[in-house]
């Protein structure tokens, strides 16, 4: 991540010792939040990037001032700390002005950086795909783009220049300013290969039509430990802030034999910053695209309800709007972490409101999480019927294989099949074959086909 704005933490390792402010304006405290709450969220998120934090405070702001956001006494006060406790650097868990952190650094004199510098570095650390780092780097130079005014030192210098890199008497922040812009053009150019590349590999799967599942939810909701759980598989999952940034896919069977392809994502975070939402937009569509969406929530953490808000905004800035987009189920995970009394009503807040409690970690829930997938799969599907000629094998294994045989009649010039089939695959059987459905008298429970194999025909 090429960006003078956050500096190099990573090269200062462990080593380096933090402060980690949480100011409480005005405006935050009527909020849904508790102010110990997003302090102990932003410790965590320092944690992310291997610093240590030697010590943390909630600041009570009466009246922000536009140079230093802290009133005189709370600079004084805090700064008298950072020098007793040598501290390199200071966390600000709120949006700063450049003027502000530029302020801010001189009468600490320590490097300071604000939540949304916190997360690009996190974000930077953890990225490693192309297309990850490529998200990272986008917002990170726009983040850094309007905050050149305290990126540099030399800034009053004029530069004489050889014509392609700026006339004379360019000053060094126009220069900067302007290949800052002429990269993240570039890196937007990139990104939209990328998301021509994801449009192609979606098309693939249509051709192969297995429905996407994809997992959402706030960071260290335990997603990556659910994809873990359901998939057999082992992307990394730690008990930390944004543990997964990069997209997982892995192709799963449910107990109806029904295949699909399940999706980890990025975790969602209060205050995210906008830059970073639409940086992140192409690995998102692949939420926006998804059959089904789980919105996996820690139900043992204390602001569980803030969170559920503060995802389902940023998919609301996606437009999908949970409350009412069918697609979207309810997964209320960290089970394991309540005692039984608050599982108890757990349990009944989940039927009355037709989410699923589990527990990723100890598999308490997941079959029923399995089943209700499969419910859902089948919720919408239509029930038809087709004539093939016996010697169409690819066809007849491609309806059993992606669908539902409810029926069969064997006759000596053709097959009549009774299918169950959701609309998108009827449309993509219908692209591929050259055969078109006839409408079915009715839907046979589709656990009793499974248990017993299709039932001879019935007119």
């Amino acid at each position: 991540m090429t960006t003078t704005e956050l500096g190099n933490l990573e090269a200062r390792g462990s080593s380096t010792r933090a402060f980690v402010l949480h100011p409480v304006l005005p405006e935050d405290r009527n909020g849904a939040r508790e102010p110990e709450s997003c302090l102990e969220e932003a410790v965590g998120l320092a944690a992310a990037i291997e610093v240590e934090v030697a010590g943390s405070r909630i600041v009570r702001v009466m009246r922000p001032r536009p140079a230093t956001l802290f009133g005189s006494g709370a600079v004084e006060e805090v700064g008298a700390a950072i020098e007793a406790e040598q501290i390199g650097l200071v966390i600000v868990n709120h949006a700063l002005t450049p003027i502000q952190q530029r302020n801010l650094e001189r009468d600490w004199k320590a490097k300071v950086i604000d939540r949304t510098g916190l997360i690009l570095e996190i974000f930077g650390k953890r990225a490693r795909t192309r297309e990850g780092q490529l998200q990272v780097e986008l917002a990170a130079l726009t983040y850094q783009r309007s905050r050149l005014v305290r990126s540099w030192t030399h800034l009053e210098r004029q530069r004489g220049g050889f014509g392609f890199l700026g006339g004379p008497g360019e000053s060094q922040i126009e220069m900067d300013r302007r290949l800052i812009s002429d990269r993240i053009v570039k890196l937007k150019a990139e990104l939209d290969e990328v998301r021509r590349t994801r449009g192609l590999h979606r098309k693939a799967r249509e051709k192969v039509p297995y429905p996407v599942v994809a997992l959402v939810g706030y960071t260290n909701a335990g997603k990556s430990t659910l994809f873990n759980r359901m998939a057999g598989a082992d992307v990394f999952a730690k008990d930390l802030l944004f543990a997964t940034l990069d997209p997982t896919m892995r192709s799963i069977t449910l107990p109806s034999n029904r295949k699909i392809i399940l999706s980890d994502t990025v975790g969602f975070i209060s205050d995210l910053p906008h830059g970073l939402v639409e940086a992140f937009r192409a690995t998102l569509e692949e939420v926006m695209a998804a059959d089904i969406i789980l919105h996996v929530r820690d139900v043992s953490h204390p602001d569980t309800g803030a969170q559920k808000a503060d995802v389902e905004s940023v998919l609301r800035d996606l437009g999908i709007e949970a409350e009412s987009d069918e697609r979207v189920m309810e997964v209320l995970n960290k089970l394991d972490r309540l005692g039984d009394e608050d599982q108890s009503t757990l349990l009944r807040q989940a039927r009355r409101t037709d989410g699923i409690a589990i527990s990723a970690l100890t598999g308490d829930g997941i079959d029923t999480l399995f089943n209700a997938i499969d419910r859902r799969m089948v919720a919408g599907r239509e029930v038809v019927e087709f004539v093939l000629p016996p010697d169409d094998g690819a066809a007849i294994a491609w309806l059993y294989d992606k669908g539902e045989v409810l029926a069969r009649d064997d006759q000596e010039e053709q097959i009549r099949l009774r299918v169950g089939l959701e609309p998108a695959d009827l449309a993509r059987f219908e692209g591929r074959f050259p055969y078109k459905a006839e409408p079915g008298p009715g839907e046979v429970s589709a656990r009793t086909a499974r248990q017993e194999g299709p039932r001879p025909w019935q007119p």
